[in-house]
């Protein structure tokens, strides 16, 4: 976790989401709408629920329909989130990339609990 001002704390990473042409999965070959969700648990956890942001860095999709997608951050805890990308109609997706980041409040360095 990078800290700024000691008291708020950034995370970033990425997570390939699927790669459904490789077995001809519902992305790749369904039709109607299409959820998949992916957990992404924090490497370091904040002390609330951090803001989050997530986007697509890679696609790979058929050029013969349109292209439909829908991503976002879910159910936000302070340990992590869930990555939740969507389409519908007649979209072919073969495979997604997602980067994310969070930021929000954490313990400063030098801050620690006594029990």
């Amino acid at each position: 976790m990078k800290r700024l001002s000691g008291v708020v704390g950034v995370q970033q990473g990425q997570r390939i989401l699927f790669s459904d042409f490789a077995h001809d999965g519902p992305m790749w070959t369904g039709s109607g709408p299409r959820e998949v969700r992916q957990r992404q648990d924090f490497p370091e956890g904040f002390l609330k629920p951090p803001a989050v942001m997530v986007s697509v860095s890679m696609w790979d999709i058929d050029h013969a329909a349109n292209s439909r997608i829908d991503i976002s951050a879910e159910n936000i805890t302070s340990d992590g989130f869930e990555i939740v990308f969507r389409t519908w109609s007649d979209s072919r997706i073969a495979r997604i990339r997602a980067d994310w980041m969070a930021i929000g409040p954490t313990r400063g360095e030098d801050e620690w609990d006594v029990a």
